[in-house]
């Protein structure tokens, strides 16, 4: 079987897809790719400048498919480390959603807190996309994909301490935390669709290692030392963005499906559905955790029926 380009990506004419930090890396390439496959793609940025020079881009280099008119992107402000961001957000957006991507994300940044009290990482990766997702919802007729890592696997749920407030904090763990946390909240988002008896589906990605400007934001050594390694490691941030593009495209790809990259070890290759770690899978976490979100966040997830 050949392996899944861009160029199976289906025709997405008269489609919405709201893509979160949409104005560089893997949010960007996706962006890209599903404008020129003819959807309309709201950049959700933080940075309003960085975000219209992103669409700049994409305007100027997206020619139109051979099957119809290309797509088209807007920008729109959002700042997943900050709820009432957030909010404003969902409140603005004034058109149905087909695929909501929850691409934007931090890695092992220093100890910082969000503008709602949250460590910076489980803020940001996960409950400002957790708020996002509830507040969304209604207007989506499709799917949601949330973007998880490699690093899950590394990942352990403290849900007495999702904020890191009583440990010493440690950054990568933190990160492995958000990470497993995003997965997990794609599966229960899943077993809530299918428990509605909606037709919604909640799918995972990961990109492998991807070259990004993720690696350069430990404000450690170890930034230079992921510099090289993006050069001489990483796939491009294009290759990246495939396992996203797959799971929010393929038409009858099935609700609860994790897609990454299909060579030695994830971390480069042809997207390809994989599997993810034990806890990930733990239906009682998934739950708590679901709950915890709901109260940190004060957004209370309603899953729509969809007959």
């Amino acid at each position: 079987m050949a392996s899944w380009t861009t160029a199976d990506i289906p025709d997405q004419t008269g489609r919405t897809v709201v893509v979160t930090g949409a104005n560089s890396g893997i949010g960007l390439a996706a962006a890209q790719a599903l404008v020129a496959a003819g959807a309309h793609v709201v950049l959700a940025c933080r940075d309003l400048a960085k975000g219209e020079r992103a669409a700049g881009s994409i305007t100027a280099s997206t020619t139109p498919p051979a099957r119809g008119a290309a797509g088209s992107a807007e920008v729109r402000e959002l700042d997943l480390a900050d709820l009432s961001s957030v909010g404003r957000f969902a409140a603005g957006l004034d058109r149905p959603v087909d695929v909501l991507v929850n691409n934007a994300g931090l890695m092992a940044v220093p100890e910082q807190r969000t503008a709602d009290g949250f460590e910076m990482q489980i803020g940001t990766n996960f409950l400002g996309h957790f708020a996002l997702t509830g507040l969304l919802l209604p207007r989506i007729s499709d799917r949601v994909v949330t973007l998880s890592s490699l690093m899950h696997r590394w990942g352990r749920i403290d849900l007495d301490d999702l904020n890191w407030e009583r440990r010493r904090y440690q950054r990568w763990l933190a990160y492995g935390q958000s990470k497993l946390a995003d997965l997990m909240f794609a599966y229960e988002l899943q077993h809530r669709f299918v428990a509605a008896g909606s037709r919604l589906r909640s799918t995972a990605a990961h990109p492998g290692y991807a070259a990004t400007n993720l690696q350069a934001r430990t404000g450690t050594v170890q930034d230079r030392f992921m510099a090289l390694a993006n050069r001489v490691v990483a796939q491009d941030a294009a290759a990246g963005a495939l396992p996203t593009l797959y799971a929010a495209t393929v038409a009858d790809l099935p609700g609860g499906t994790y897609v990454g990259p299909g060579g030695p070890g994830g971390t480069r290759g042809a997207p390809v559905p994989v599997g993810s770690s034990r806890p990930s899978h733990d239906r009682a976490v998934q739950r708590a955790l679901w709950q915890r979100a709901e109260a940190l966040t004060g957004v209370s997830i309603a899953v729509p029926l969809r007959p």
